[in-house]
């Protein structure tokens, strides 16, 4: 290459340089522009739309409407049977009644002295003494025939019954001996008073909504009441209390008006010395009463807003009590479920005594049984490829060697390491399989009650059979008095492995002249297994590992590969999935200082009843 070229080249080099370090700072710009962007559009975007959104979700949730709604429905109708007030409205017609008939007595008392006849005087016409003839007299009461006939006197009676009347707003009629209009409150006026005719009211046709009202309120009101009419001509006797009243018997009656409104009349008799001279009607104003009842009403309704002012802010905080908490807990949740690198934090409510609590602690305790569960999951794929390149590392020299074997006995020593180291892989992928799966086995597995007397003895007496002239004596020792009080709840099938399992550990590192015990006792709610070999017991540097998967320490005259390390792990898997506990320890003789054996305890809760 000559120097033109090279100083070409080396401008082409500085160039892509000033390129690269100019588009460097214009991505740099772009993305700050981007980011200033981003945070300006997110200030834009909280608008009072999306502020009133969030706020409606926090505060008007499904939970919060429904707490709110139950709650208003039993003030709603705790409401509608106060509104409806009929015992209200009954005591108050009643009392209405009571009131009319004391004010009736005392205005019929009144009249009557007013109505009374002065029969020690003597009436003498001038004009008629003019016109006697010599020999003829005047017969003394010929003339006032006529007057005894009316003794309620109008003239007399009008301005009493005007000063009594006057302050209530109760309407008065009086009826003669038969029946007949003498005087009605609302034609009586004092001297110089405007006399005032009510017009008939222009004709207009009401409203549907109106005409609507006033039918339902007749037909609500009225039931088995009458219906009240203005009787033409002053005819007292079309009124019952009346005809009652004119016989000497006060009566009352309740009737309905056209409007719908109610109207209660009294009728009372006049009379004197046990003489009925007439009858006085008194009645109230339509709408007298359904005023008072009004009026109850409305103070209802004050009393009612108030209440359900308190009744929705005390359920906005009774939900936001409950529906916070709950939101919190289910987007932790999802959290969890969304989290890939990071692991998610469920909020702490332990500290309320109440179902959320509870709630907070259980999924708190699932989340941390999961991410252990998924740890586990990790560490057990791990040891497994460890666990099986050992093997498989074996296998491959092995076979890689085999062709350049020179003799017959090379090529039987390589071929009887393959078949090992086969065995050992075979032996390996069946426990790996079986640990995998105990797991969900377990979770669907039901459990029942088993006897651990029972499946003991079973267990024992197969391993007596089953063992070699060699291997270790096995003994059994339970209390009699036990039989049929040792039930546990679980599986007797994973029960049996696990006892299994220890018994052939125990037999492993035990000798021909040793002996492996089993007793079982009861410990207040526990049942006890306790199993002691005489071997050279647990080393103590390993004591907190033997339940470790894959790990394996066995005795120098048992051959290498032999054991997968997973028996004891699944034991303890089996055992703590029953709510059981189970530990390893070394028991001692005659000498403190040298182990005598190893001894497995298991603990199991007993069946309840």
């Amino acid at each position: 290459m000559s120097a033109s070229d090279a100083t070409k080249a080396e401008d082409f080099r500085e160039d892509d340089d000033e390129v690269a370090a100019t588009a460097t700072a214009a991505h740099s710009d772009a993305a700050k522009a981007r980011q200033g962007s981003s945070r300006r559009a997110r200030i834009l975007r909280l608008t009072p739309r999306r502020v009133w959104s969030a706020i409606s979700i926090q505060v008007f949730s499904s939970l919060t409407r429904r707490i709110v709604f139950l709650n208003l429905a039993a003030l709603l109708v705790l409401l509608s049977g106060i509104l409806f007030l009929n015992q209200f409205r009954a005591g108050l017609i009643d009392a209405r009644i009571e009131s009319l008939l004391t004010q009736g007595e005392i205005i019929s008392g009144a009249i009557a002295a007013s109505a009374s006849v002065q029969t020690n005087t003597i009436t003498i016409d001038p004009d008629r003494l003019l016109e006697l003839r010599s020999g003829e007299s005047i017969a003394t009461f010929e003339d006032q025939e006529d007057a005894l006939e009316f003794p309620i006197n109008p003239e007399r009676v009008a301005p009493v019954l005007r000063r009594l009347i006057s302050p209530t707003r109760t309407r008065a009629r009086i009826y003669d001996q038969d029946g007949t209009l003498i005087l009605d409150s609302r034609a009586l006026y004092a001297s110089g008073q405007i006399l005032r005719f009510d017009l008939p009211p222009v004709e207009t046709t009401p409203a549907w909504y109106e005409n609507m009202w006033q039918q339902a309120k007749l037909w609500l009101r009225r039931g088995e009441l009458p219906l009240y009419t203005e009787v033409d001509g002053g005819n007292g006797r079309d009124y019952p209390e009346v005809v009652k009243a004119l016989s000497g018997t006060p009566a009352s009656e309740v009737r309905v008006t056209q409007q719908g409104e109610l109207t209660v009349a009294v009728a009372v008799p006049i009379q004197r010395f046990r003489a009925v001279l007439g009858s006085l009607l008194l009645s109230t104003q339509g709408g007298d009463i359904d005023a008072i009842v009004q009026a109850e009403r409305l103070a209802i309704l004050r009393v009612f807003l108030v209440a359900a002012t308190v009744t929705i802010l005390l359920s906005i905080l009774l939900a936001s009590t409950i529906a916070g908490p709950m939101r919190r807990l289910a987007a932790a949740a999802d959290r969890v479920r969304r989290g890939v690198k990071t692991r998610g934090e469920i909020p702490d409510f332990t500290e309320r005594r109440d179902e959320i609590g509870h709630l907070s602690q259980a999924l708190r305790d699932m989340t941390d049984a999961l991410f252990t569960r998924m740890a586990a999951i990790e560490s057990f794929a791990a040891d497994v490829s460890h666990e099986l390149k050992n093997p498989l590392t074996s296998l491959r020299s092995a076979v890689e060697t085999l062709p350049l074997a020179k003799n017959k006995e090379q090529r039987d020593r390589l071929l009887s390491v393959i078949l090992h180291d086969i065995r050992r892989l075979d032996r390996l992928i069946s426990d790996i399989s079986d640990a995998s799966r105990l797991d969900a086995e377990l979770a669907r597995q039901s459990s029942e009650p088993v006897d651990l007397w029972q499946l003991l003895t079973t267990v024992v007496d197969v391993a007596r059979e089953t063992a070699s002239a060699d291997s270790a004596k096995i003994s059994l020792k339970i209390d009699p008095r036990l039989k049929d009080k040792l039930f546990v709840m679980g599986n007797d099938g994973r029960l049996g492995q696990v006892i299994n399992n220890l018994l052939d550990n125990a037999c492993s590192f035990t000798g021909p002249n040793g002996s492996v015990r089993i007793t079982a006792r009861r410990d207040e709610d526990e049942v006890v297994i306790a199993i002691e070999d005489d071997g050279p017991g647990i080393r103590p540097d390993v004591e907190t590992r033997i339940f470790e998967r894959f790990y394996t320490d066995r005795p120098n005259r048992e051959d290498f590969g032999q054991n997968s390390g997973l028996g004891l792990s699944i034991s303890k898997q089996i055992v703590e999935a029953l709510r059981g506990t189970i530990e390893a320890k070394n028991w001692y003789g005659a000498d403190k200082e040298v182990p005598a054996g190893a001894r497995f305890i298991l603990r199991l809760p007993l069946a309840k009843g």
